[in-house]
């Protein structure tokens, strides 16, 4: 009977030791995965979303001011033409 029990032992100790080394294996390829991408990101020079919102600003009163002034050149041409 106490031949069952050591056996049963050793078996959830194994049991223990894959489960363990299977956590260890999923926590390298998390952290290999994650190297990889800031890796592949880094090589895209991809722009932050602070400098994309900042672009956006900066396009968009761009384009108020150029057409306050598409506005006003038509008012003088009106002026000038009439």
């Amino acid at each position: 009977m106490q031949s069952r029990n050591a056996f049963m032992d050793d078996i959830s100790k194994m049991a223990q030791g894959v489960a363990g080394m299977a956590q260890a294996a999923n926590d390298e390829a998390k952290a290999m995965f994650r190297s990889v991408t800031e890796r592949v990101v880094a090589d895209a020079d991809l722009a932050k979303r602070e400098e994309v919102e900042a672009l956006k600003m900066l396009a968009r009163t761009a384009l108020e001011r150029a057409d306050a002034l598409e506005k006003r050149v038509a008012e003088l041409e009106a002026k000038l033409g009439g």
